[in-house]
Parts: structure tokens; sequence; C-alpha cells
């Protein structure tokens, strides 16, 4: 294990609530706490994973600042394989940043953000696919993004990366043995175990990144934008699939004049939907700029819910608004269904001949099943139940698996073409290098220092 300085922060979420935690971690987290910390018992005398009731005190003056229950875990039966105390105070904001200055002016260091997690995985305790895994479970949006992240949390990649891995290194040593004893005339033996292994290995890689869309989905979400003339609905969809009253609906168009976002699930995706203004030539400066905004959410949106009054005939402002959706994954919602049909829906196919038709009355709330179905099976095929071990949803895992196969496929290409061994083996070589790289073995400190930032104060 690593030596490093006692460490601590405030490790739940700011503001006023019923319980606060100061978590302290390192060799003098113990000594840090006993001098601020004043029970019936020395923490220093105390067993492992234990309680502790008592007052957080002024050293100098033996002032109560608060009452407190304490936590003790020592090294290394601890999430950083480190002395772990913490401290569960009231929550309120003044209360536990006093308590913070206490246990700071003690002896301990202001933690920086992700370093209690930074030091599991540099003494051990996980690696850094885990580590990153518990930036996406703290994220999670949804039920299913949240298993997804659990998994990886587990070790599920780890694992697998752990496997391919050692499985590379026996390749190698093997191909050394070969080129170490030319006189035992191995070497064809040993390039058919190099293409046999390496498709296998290849295999198993695209195995894990079969997934990695359907994984990226659960984690990052689906940026959804609702388009479609003034007063056709929008808002009222807005409020029907967040299940609130979030956008202003009524029968003046031009009502919404800026874009609303809302963060709900569909199915277990994750959904950015953004109710835009309506989108018209229009003289009011600003319902303009709204129009404009609503121009930009479509350019990055990954679906379009465009919204038709199928009470209406088909104008020339629905054909315009129609040209935006063009490769873009479209479902197209042919609302107020409660009034008498207007709309011809031949021209409609002919216009938008590659768009998913949902036909709704959102006033009625009808519809809305289909629709929820459509949206999921344009980026999700089947259910993740049983099978969320399977995603990986990563980036930067994604990225280095990509590359990983690309040099496995370059290893394979020299042995068929009859390449030297020792440069067949170069290729495994740098695949092994690459996926060290997911699970933080061949990891540099750039890169750890960027991954670990992302964390938040006391994780």
């Amino acid at each position: 294990m690593l030596e490093f300085d006692t460490i601590a922060a405030i490790a739940t979420a700011l503001g006023e609530g019923s319980i606060g935690v100061i978590r302290i971690s390192g060799p003098d987290a113990i000594k840090v706490a006993d001098t601020v910390f004043h029970s019936r018992q020395k923490l220093a005398d105390a067993a492992s994973h234990t309680l502790h009731y008592g007052y957080i005190t002024v050293p100098e003056t033996g002032e109560k600042v608060d009452e407190v229950l304490v936590s003790l875990m020592r090294s290394p039966r601890s999430f950083t394989r480190e002395d772990v105390v913490e401290i569960s105070c009231h929550g309120g904001i003044i209360v536990i940043q006093r308590v913070l200055q206490l246990v700071l002016g003690a002896g301990a260091r202001l933690a920086e953000p992700g370093e209690f997690t930074k030091r599991a995985f540099l003494n051990g305790r996980i690696d850094l696919s885990q580590a990153e895994a518990i930036i996406d479970l703290i994220r999670s949006k949804t039920d299913s993004s949240m298993k997804i992240a659990f998994r990886q949390v587990e070790g599920f990649l780890r694992k697998k990366i752990a496997s391919l891995r050692q499985t590379m290194i026996e390749l190698m040593a093997h191909i050394e043995v070969t080129i170490d004893y030319p006189e035992h005339d191995v070497e064809d033996v040993a390039i058919r175990q190099i293409i046999r292994q390496g498709n296998e290995m290849r295999n198993e890689i695209r195995s894990l990144l079969q997934g990695s869309r359907t994984g990226r989905i659960y984690r990052e979400g689906i940026r959804t934008v609702i388009i479609g003339k003034p007063n056709v609905g929008k808002s009222s969809l807005l409020n029907l699939l967040s299940r609130t009253d979030r956008a202003i609906v009524t029968d003046i168009p031009g009502t919404t004049r800026d874009i609303l976002e809302e963060q709900i699930s569909i199915r277990g995706i994750p959904i950015q939907i953004i109710d835009t203004a309506g989108i018209r030539e229009t003289e009011d400066v600003v319902e303009r700029i709204g129009v404009e905004r609503s121009r930009g959410a479509l350019e990055e949106a990954d679906l379009i819910l465009f919204m038709l009054d199928a009470s209406r005939p088909l104008d020339d402002t629905d054909r315009e608004l129609l040209t935006y959706t063009a490769n873009k994954p479209t479902v197209i919602i042919l609302n107020k269904l409660d009034l008498p049909r207007r709309m011809n829906l031949d021209e409609i196919r002919h216009i938008a001949s590659s768009g998913i038709f949902v036909e709704m009355s959102v006033k009625e709330t009808s519809g809305l099943e289909k629709l929820e179905q459509q949206v999921e099976s344009l980026f999700l095929s089947g259910s993740i139940e049983g099978k969320e071990a399977a995603y990986v949803s990563n980036v930067r895992h994604i990225s280095l698996l990509e590359k990983a196969d690309r040099q496995l496929k370059d290893a394979i290409e020299s042995a068929e073409a009859g390449m030297t061994l020792d440069l067949v083996a170069v290729d495994i070589r740098e695949a092994w290098e690459t996926l060290g790289e997911i699970i933080g073995e061949t990891a540099g400190e750039d890169l750890l220092d960027q991954i670990f930032s992302q964390f938040c104060l006391g994780k």
C-alpha cells in the first residue's frame, strides 16, 4: 500500500439536510478524529468497523459544536485501504463546515476532487475501469443505467480485460521460446497458434463492443427535440412525458419563446427532452431569438419528435419543417386526433418516407405508449434484463477496445503474411498495453488526473 498524507472532505451534498458526513482517510485519520471527537472511548483504542456516539468539540476550549456518530474503519478494510473515519453530524451548512474546519485544523488536508477514489485505485482496491464506473453510478438517471454502471463497479470489465491480457502474455511467452530455440522447428505451430488465439481474442473484444451503442445510450441518454408549428401541442407533449406542468400551455401561438429542457425516462432510457419555440417567421424580437435557439437545438439532437396538427391540412410551414428532419432519427406525431382529421397522410408519407408515424391525442393522453415504444425501438434492440454485464458504455474504453482489436488484426495479418515472429510480437504487446490502459495498469499520470478530476469533493 502506498503512503499518503491524511485528507478530509464533506462526503454529502452541500445544503440543508438531516445528516452531513465528513470523511477522513490516511495514516493519521484516527489521530485527527480523536483530536476533535469526545466520547467515552478513544478511537485509537477501538476496534475496526465500529460506531461511536459523542460530541465534536473545539480542542482548545472544549466547546461542544455538534452531537455526532463516528464510524471507524481500519486499514486495509476500507474503501481507500487506509484508516478511514466518517463523522455523521447534523446536515446544516454552517454545522458541517465548522466540523470540517476543526478536522482540517487538527492536521488533515482538504481532499482534491476524486482523491478518495484515486487512493482506492492506487492502493489496489479497484481498477481504473471500476473507478470510472463509480462516476457513472453516481450520475445514473434511470434504473437501467444504474444497473449497467453497478456491473462495472463489481468488476465485470476488469475480469474480461485481465483474462485477455493473460492470454496475450502467454502467447508472447510462447513466441519468445520459439525465437530463442529455433532448432526445435516449431515456428509453423507458433504461427497457427497466433492466428487461432488472435481471432479468439478479437471475437471477445467484438463481443464487448457489440453492446457499446446500447451502453452509451443508457449512460449518456438521448437528446430529443420536439419541433412543430406554434400551437400544435409541443408543450403539452413535454408536460405529458415529464408528468409535470413544466411548460405553459395556451391557445395563443408563440407562448413558448425559449427552449425548455427536462430530464425524463422512457422505458429506462435517459432522455433529455427539449421543447422548442415554434419555428416560424415572426416580428417579435424575443420569439425570434427563441426560434434561433430552436434551430441550434435541432443541430445537436439525437432524435426529433416532429408534431403535426392532424385536424388541419398540411401547409407550407409544415413542409418546410419536415426538411429539418432529414438525416435525423425522427418520429412524426399526428396530434389532436380527438378532433376531425383533415390532414392528408399520403402526402406526409411521400415527403417523409423514412419517418416513423405515431397517432396521438395529447389532450386525451392516448397514443403515449405507442410513442414510447417507437422511441425505444429506434435506439435499442431488446431488453437489457439479464444482459447488463455485456455493455461497455465509457467512450474511452470503447476507443481502446477498438484500438486493441486493430492491433490484433495487424498481428494476425503479419503472421499470415510470413513476417518474422518478433515483429508479430510487437503488435500483440501493443494490444496488451492498450488493454492495460482500460484498467489503469499502463495509464499515465496525466490521464489519471483527468479522470479523477471529474469526481466531486469527498468521493
